[in-house]
C-alpha cells in the first residue's frame, strides 16, 4: 500500500489570525468618524398644521477624519479581511492594486500594518504627491504610460511575484459586510439616532468602484429604511448612462476629472439595482460646491465631496419646496488639502476650461431662499 499523503497549511493560519488581530485591534483604536450638521437658512424651517416647526436638515459624514484621510479607508481595511480570510494573502505575499488614489494610499496602510509588500500600478503621468503619499505610507509605485494598462499590469504582476491582486473595482461590493458590522451604512443611523429625522429620507454618494453604493443600498432594504438613495455621477462616467439604459457594456474613452468617483466602464461593484435615483453633475457643479462647502466648514473638502453636495443640496430643495420635513445625508470623502494644486487653483482651473460661475450661481441662489435653478448638464 502506498504512503497516506499530507500536505499541512497550518502555519498559514497562524500568519492570518494575527494579520487579521493587527487589523481588527487597528480599527478598535480609531473613533468613529464625526457626522457634522449643515447650517441651513431659514427657509428650510416651516410650522407644519399642529403649529410645530419642523424642516429639513442636512448632515455630512466626515471620512476624512480616517487614519488616511478619506472614505476608502473602511474599503481598503475591508478588502485585506477579506483577501486574508480568503486564504489570498498570506505571509509575505505581495499586494498589487491598479489605482493611483485614495484606495491606494489606504491599502499601503493595510499593507505595512500587516507586513507584506505593496504595489500601486499607475500611470506615468500621476502627480508626484499622489505617489508620494503612497509611498509614505510603504507602498511602491509602478508606472505605466496608458491607462488601460493598470490592470493588464497588475495581473502580469501578480503572475510574475506569485503576489495577489486586490483589485478594488471587483471586490469592492462583496468584501464589506453589508448587513452591519460597523460599515458605513450602520455607522450613519447610529449616529443619527438622536436627530430630530433619524431615518434620513435621502443618502446621497457617488460612485467609483460601487461598492459604497451597494453596501448602503442592500442595507437599507435588509433593515427596511424607508431611506431612498440616490448616487451622483461626474461627466464622463458611464455609471449613469448605464442605469439609465440598463445596458452594462457601456464605456468611455475620457476619463473622469473628478477624483475618486465616476469610470469609464461599468465596474463589477457598481450594483444599479439597489440605486433609487441617479443624479448627474458636470465637473463645474462638483468644483465650485466642494469650493463654497469649504468656505462654510473653514477647511478644504475635495471635488469627489462637492459633487455628493451638489445632489444633496438639490434634494433638500426638492423636499423644502414640498414641505417635506425630514434629513438628507451625504459624505465628506477626502480632504481638499490635496487638490491644492488642481481644484483650488485658479490657474488650473483656467488652464481646464473650466468656468465656475453659472454654478456658483446655483449654489448662491440654493443658499439665499431654497430654489434650485440648475440647468446645467453633463455632456
Amino acid at each position: 500500500m502506498k504512503p497516506t499523503r499530507v500536505v499541512d497549511h497550518r502555519a498559514d493560519r497562524s500568519w492570518a489570525e494575527n494579520a487579521v488581530r493587527l487589523i481588527e485591534a487597528d480599527a478598535r483604536r480609531s473613533a468613529d468618524t464625526h457626522l457634522l450638521r449643515v447650517e441651513l437658512p431659514a427657509w428650510s424651517r416651516w410650522t407644519d398644521r399642529s403649529g410645530s416647526e419642523v424642516g429639513v436638515d442636512l448632515y455630512l459624514k466626515d471620512e476624512s477624519t480616517h487614519l488616511t484621510g478619506s472614505l476608502k479607508h473602511r474599503l481598503a481595511r475591508s478588502l485585506f479581511l477579506y483577501a486574508i480570510c480568503n486564504g489570498w494573502v498570506t505571509e509575505g505575499t505581495t499586494v498589487i492594486e491598479a489605482s493611483s488614489g485614495s484606495t491606494a494610499v489606504s491599502e499601503a496602510y493595510f499593507a505595512n500594518l500587516i507586513g507584506v509588500p505593496f504595489i500601486a500600478v499607475m500611470t506615468s503621468n500621476t502627480s508626484p504627491s499622489k505617489s508620494a503619499l503612497i509611498e509614505r505610507e510603504g507602498g511602491r509605485c509602478h508606472f505605466v504610460e496608458r491607462p488601460g494598462d493598470v490592470y493588464g499590469e497588475a495581473l502580469r504582476l501578480e503572475a510574475e511575484l506569485g503576489g495577489h491582486f486586490i483589485d478594488q473595482f471587483t471586490m469592492a461590493e462583496r468584501a464589506t459586510d453589508w448587513r452591519g458590522n460597523n460599515n458605513i451604512a450602520e455607522s450613519i443611523f447610529a449616529q443619527m439616532a438622536e436627530e430630530d429625522h433619524p431615518v434620513p429620507t435621502w443618502i446621497v454618494v457617488g460612485a467609483g468602484t460601487g461598492g459604497t453604493s451597494a453596501t448602503l443600498g442592500r442595507y437599507l432594504r435588509y433593515r427596511r429604511h424607508p431611506t431612498w438613495l440616490a448616487v451622483v455621477d461626474p461627466e464622463n462616467s458611464v455609471f449613469l448612462p448605464a442605469y439609465e439604459t440598463s445596458d452594462g457594456s457601456l464605456t468611455s474613452e475620457i476619463g473622469s476629472r473628478i477624483e475618486g468617483i465616476g469610470r469609464p466602464r461599468v465596474e463589477p461593484s457598481f450594483i444599479s439595482q439597489v440605486i433609487d435615483r441617479m443624479i448627474g453633475v458636470p465637473d463645474e457643479a462638483s468644483i465650485a460646491t466642494a469650493r463654497c462647502v469649504s468656505n462654510r466648514l473653514g477647511r478644504r473638502v475635495g471635488a469627489s465631496t462637492g459633487t455628493n453636495m451638489w445632489g444633496a443640496l438639490q434634494l433638500v430643495s426638492e423636499m423644502a419646496a414640498a414641505r417635506h420635513a425630514g434629513s438628507v445625508v451625504t459624505l465628506l470623502c477626502d480632504s481638499g488639502d490635496r487638490y491644492g494644486n488642481t481644484y483650488f487653483d485658479d490657474d488650473w482651473l483656467a488652464t481646464q476650461g473650466f468656468d465656475l460661475t453659472e454654478a456658483t450661481a446655483v449654489i448662491e441662489e440654493f443658499f439665499a431662499n431654497g430654489h434650485w435653478t440648475a440647468a446645467l448638464t453633463t455632456s
